[in-house]
């Protein structure tokens, strides 16, 4: 087995590595403080070719394999989970989705446009009632002539309130549950649509846009369509698996850097005469955050070289996500409670890590749903029933 990561691989870890340290740690602070994220670090991630990176080169991309991808998220992640959280959805759920399902002529549209970061895209699968249980989603789409007119709510959609295009998921007929549901590209400035911010303040990914979103009598195209009449459940399906390598690769890079900050305060805070780093206990915690990155790395690498292959990867994503986000979740408490007081504060990023975290544990299928989605590749269909 090969565990080495090829060339142009590393050379896409390494610029998403100096982006991430030298443009996104100086702000990140000032971004979760603030709860934005300037529009000018997402153009130059455009320009530096982040956005478009896994797409074809007819479309502006450079034709990233998967376990390229999941290295620039996880040094995204290793620095700010906002900005990570808004590559995942940009890129991963919307423009490949886009490569997959669309036409030519939708392809041609929208893809030059997400990969230079000229349009912000975003994914409208959650609603009120309908969260991860996606066959009761309630927004309907009638056919009206030459047109669908949509009427739903969408909520917690990152991106929502300052992207330009949204996938937006919407049935054609309930009755039907997952084989009604249709996906639609949807120009986010077209009449019909009103956009609110979440209300509340969020625990964590403060520096991430996270809308509510009305489609009252929201008029688009038939060729607005995203793959064909009722394949939505599909479409929505094979994003996911895109997204939960998304959101595993970023937890694999909380879980460094809460190893890295907890190794070099280990070696530099002295009590009782001694670094803290050379008590026993101290020493058992790093020695099981060290464990637990590893083995979340080689999970998350595992499944995006599945991916990279043309292989299923339903199992191997969740089991990715589940592992990494709760890996992240023990690294980020045993970081702060290391720190002490000054982890109780924002004045070490730890705090931060500690509350970004438990929005990847939720984001793309809570824990609960990927044990419930492992279970089923285990144990198959009930021949019986």
């Amino acid at each position: 087995m090969d565990f080495s990561i090829t060339d142009s691989q590393r050379a896409v870890q390494e610029r998403a590595r100096e982006f991430a340290q030298k443009r996104v740690a100086p702000l990140a602070r000032e971004m979760d403080e603030r709860g934005a994220m300037p529009l000018e670090l997402v153009r130059e991630m455009g320009a530096r070719g982040l956005l478009g990176g896994p797409l074809p080169r007819a479309y502006g991309g450079e034709e990233w394999d998967a376990v390229a991808l999941a290295l620039c998220y996880e040094e995204l992640g290793c620095v700010d989970s906002s900005v990570r959280g808004f590559m995942t959805v940009h890129t991963s759920l919307v423009s490949q989705c886009i490569l997959k399902w669309g036409t030519d002529a939708q392809r041609e549209k929208y893809l030059p446009r997400l990969a230079r970061g000229e349009w912000i895209g975003c994914y409208c699968l959650t609603e009120p009632n309908a969260g991860s249980d996606a066959a009761s989603m309630e927004s309907v789409a009638r056919a009206d002539g030459d047109a669908f007119v949509l009427n739903g709510e969408k909520i917690w959609i990152t991106n929502g309130g300052i992207a330009d295009v949204g996938i937006v998921f919407a049935s054609v007929d309930r009755a039907l549950k997952h084989k009604g549901i249709c996906a639609f590209l949807v120009d986010l400035k077209a009449p019909g649509i009103r956009r609110e911010k979440m209300p509340g303040k969020e625990l964590g990914h403060r520096a991430s846009d996270h809308a509510r979103i009305f489609f009252e009598n929201c008029r688009v195209p038939q060729t607005a369509l995203l793959g064909e009449r009722g394949q939505g459940f599909r479409v929505a399906m094979s994003a996911l698996d895109h997204g939960r390598l998304g959101v595993a690769a970023g937890a694999l890079g909380v879980a460094q850097a809460c190893l890295d900050a907890s190794v070099a305060f280990a070696r530099t805070r002295r009590q009782f005469g001694q670094r803290i780093g050379d008590f026993e206990m101290i020493q058992s915690a790093l020695a099981n955050m060290a464990a637990d990155v590893d083995a979340a790395r080689l999970l998350v690498y595992h499944a995006a070289w599945l991916h990279a292959r043309g292989e299923r990867v339903t199992r191997a994503t969740s089991v990715a996500k589940l592992f990494a986000t709760e890996a992240a979740v023990r690294a980020a408490s045993e970081a702060v409670l290391l720190h002490g007081g000054r982890g109780y504060s924002n004045e070490y990023p730890v705090e931060r890590y500690y509350r970004d975290i438990k929005g990847l544990q939720i984001y793309e299928g809570a824990s609960h749903i990927q044990r419930i989605v492992i279970a089923r590749e285990l144990l198959g269909k009930d021949d019986a029933s």
